[in-house]
């Protein structure tokens, strides 16, 4: 995959990451770059091609690959956080983070799959999370989408492989953007410096991106015993 060239489009894309998703593409010489959001007026990056996406909508999807018929990279980085506990938080907030970083990011690559094809194969970027890989009770309808992404990835890159289309995965902890502004106190990475660095992975060919040390740091414990991640389980 070469991002200088591609024609690129990325969900959720009026602020945060995706908004400097957008400026690194162009930076890095991509030939187009659709810049979806459910209100196309968002968009703000000029040099963009500003389209209406609403995820979660499949009438809104198959209609923005309709007018994206030259798509050769798809970054799926429209997501939500209700931050609704496993014990307590309401049952409605799980299905929408679900509905929105699980089964909407799935529909939006199955619907521009045919099109990457037709295209020479390309590239999909999922933006996921350091907490693909762990969980905190008080935000479970977070963590546990994206836990299923990471599921779904990985299938999705088994499933695209004899098509000729990479799939890839971003995965970052902490961003200075809207959706952290609640953690004030924790370090927290420059999304412009995220959205460069994830770039350079694509062009490199790279299946993971592990963006920041806390991210790698949490994937090595995968192999350890459980209270490596969760140290109040070896208080017993």
């Amino acid at each position: 995959m070469t991002v200088h060239g591609s024609v690129a489009l990325v969900t959720g894309s009026n602020r945060g990451l995706g908004d400097k998703l957008v400026r690194a593409l162009l930076d890095a010489g991509a030939s187009k770059v659709y810049a979806t959001a459910r209100d196309p007026k968002k968009v703000t990056v000029e040099g963009a091609v500003p389209l209406a996406l609403d995820v979660t909508d499949p009438d809104s999807v198959r209609a923005a690959a309709e007018q994206a018929q030259d798509v050769t990279l798809l970054i799926n980085n429209a997501g939500t956080d209700a931050r609704a506990s496993v014990l307590e938080g309401d049952l409605a907030d799980f299905r929408n983070d679900y509905e929105t970083n699980v089964l909407g990011a799935l529909g939006v690559t199955r619907q521009f799959a045919p099109i990457l094809a037709r295209n020479g194969g390309g590239a999909v970027l999922n933006v996921l999370s350091a907490v693909s890989w762990l969980t905190f009770p008080d935000v479970a309808s977070y963590t546990a989408s994206r836990a299923a992404s990471w599921s779904v990835t990985n299938s999705l890159r088994l499933a695209l492989r004899e098509q000729g289309t990479l799939v890839s995965a971003l995965h970052v902890a902490f961003m200075d953007t809207d959706f952290t502004s609640h953690l004030p106190d924790v370090p927290k990475s420059d999304p412009a410096d995220i959205a460069r660095l994830a770039l350079k992975a694509l062009d490199e060919g790279s299946y993971e991106i592990l963006a920041d040390e806390i991210t790698k740091q949490i994937k090595s414990g995968l192999s350890e015993d459980l209270s490596a991640l969760y140290p109040e389980l070896a208080q017993h």
